[in-house]
């Protein structure tokens, strides 16, 4: 499927998985609008992605522990359109170690304050915009560690609450917004491998089934999940753990 009709807002897409995903969506013909914490990296990827000839990309500042970074996102999106089709909240800072206490305490806000806080007002403030669009979808790159029961990862404690808070929001947000047409789709991957899309590695990545999941996998479940008619909701994409 093409995306040429589609605006596409992502945050933390200045490298890792958000980088890849705004590389895949403007490959596809959509509209990209992406965001990392600070400007410069935003724009180095939009410029990545121009160079491969798409012009039609937008470079923001967004600083997911700051509700009004987050606002002015939002505002400076509705400067240059009128609806977004589809939101991918990508961005959640990871900490690590499975100690409580190996983090400092500025760590542990600044880690749930991205993943939970940010992905709410993330939503709230492009709801507006969302509703306009005629193919309004909410996709949230959730974690495996925010399945319940899930404790194979090696992360802070902080980011497992990070995490479950996302997974929390986006369950009631899909009942809440479905009688207005907005689809909530969210991904629970455990660690996968994220080869540069724009390296000989992206197509040649084995994906077997002793091999670890791929970004091209979860990307062609977000693909997937988009193209489908109106009436088909997926709520959630969990993965085996290999």
């Amino acid at each position: 499927m093409r995306f040429d009709n589609h605006r596409v807002v992502i945050t933390a897409a200045g490298r890792d998985f958000g980088r890849t995903l705004a590389f895949v969506l403007a490959d596809l013909g959509a509209e990209v609008f992406l965001s990392a914490r600070t400007l410069a990296a935003a724009e180095h990827v939009r410029d990545e992605i121009r160079s491969r000839g798409h012009q039609q990309v937008h470079a923001f500042a967004c600083d997911l522990t700051d509700p009004a970074s987050i606002h002015d996102f939002a505002a400076g999106v509705a400067r240059h359109t009128d609806r977004i089709d589809v939101l991918i909240n990508n961005g959640s800072r990871y900490l690590e170690g499975p100690d409580l206490l190996s983090a400092a305490d500025a760590d542990i806000v600044d880690t749930i304050a991205s993943g939970a806080t940010g992905t709410v007002l993330t939503v709230k403030n492009f709801l507006p915009l969302l509703l306009e669009s005629d193919k309004p979808d909410v996709v949230t790159m959730v974690s495996a560690c925010g399945a319940a029961g899930h404790h194979r990862s090696d992360a802070h404690d902080a980011f497992y609450a990070s995490k479950s808070a996302q997974a929390g929001f986006a369950e009631i947000l899909s009942k809440r917004l479905r009688p207005q047409g907005v689809r909530v789709i969210s991904l629970y991957p455990p660690d996968f491998n994220n080869p540069d899309p724009d390296s000989a590695e992206w197509k040649t990545t084995p994906r077997e089934a002793e091999d670890v999941l791929t970004a091209q996998s979860l990307v062609e479940c977000i693909l997937f999940a988009l193209a489908q008619p109106r009436d088909c909701f997926i709520k959630a994409f969990h993965f085996e753990q290999v």
